[in-house]
């Protein structure tokens, strides 16, 4: 697979134990994913993955059904596996999912405990913190979206956490397509603590005001830059 890098420690040491091989496989596949190296609907050769990672088949077969159920990848008949291609619906569907959770997050601001709240404070400074480092797309990626998913927690509620969880991953797939040149990362940070501020001031209703403005124009962005219009 010449698209996957192979710079990485070898996964297929004899020490590690076989589902410990599967996770990173499948975690390398996700960072190829994530960072744009596998663009959506690269084929994903079991035989040449499996050379250039240096494990066997079974083991990346293993890693690919986990993909495949994350809704990163997609198995077909007669074709095998995949990487996802995402479709403007699902991404509208998505991020309309995302502002019914997060909005309730927002709307429970006053209400949460001083642990919830410090988690929002504390998921936006690693995010600002990632800028400043200038980590990979991947971890910004990933830090921009523990932001939101840290809104949803003020709702005190695990299980409309997992929901926002579940969310996440199939947004990254989109969020991984998407010209990385074209997200401007300071830019977002800026609107994100803007929202905080507001919820600070306690503007609840401009502060989900500013939510609804922020995830369509996130749609809108990500339906454009992929031409799914």
């Amino acid at each position: 697979m010449s698209q996957a890098r192979t710079a990485h420690a070898p996964f297929g040491t004899l020490h590690l134990e076989h589902a410990s091989t599967v996770d990173r496989v499948a975690d390398e596949l996700r960072r190829a994913v994530f960072d744009g190296e596998l663009e959506s609907g690269t084929p994903l050769r079991e035989v040449a993955i499996a050379e250039s990672l240096g494990v066997s088949r079974p083991t990346v077969r293993e890693a690919l059904t986990m993909l495949v159920a994350e809704g990163l990848a997609t198995r077909e008949p007669n074709r095998g596996v995949s990487v996802g291609t995402p479709e403007a619906e699902s991404v509208h569907d998505v991020c309309a999912a995302r502002l019914v959770l997060e909005g309730a997050g927002i709307r429970s601001w006053r209400d949460a405990s001083d642990e919830q709240r410090a988690q929002v404070h504390s998921t936006l400074d690693d995010y600002i913190s990632a800028i400043g480092a200038d980590a990979s797309y991947q971890q910004l990626n990933e830090r921009h979206l523990a932001f939101h998913v840290s809104l949803v927690g003020l709702t005190g509620s695990p299980r409309l956490v997992a929901m926002q969880e579940n969310l996440v991953v199939e947004l990254k797939l989109a969020l991984a397509q998407v010209d990385r040149i074209r997200r401007n990362a300071h830019d977002q940070a800026d609107s994100h603590a803007a929202l905080v501020r507001l919820l600070e001031r306690g503007e609840i209703d401009a502060a989900h005001a500013f939510l609804v403005q922020h995830l369509a124009d996130a749609e809108d962005e990500i339906i454009e830059a992929l031409d799914l219009g």
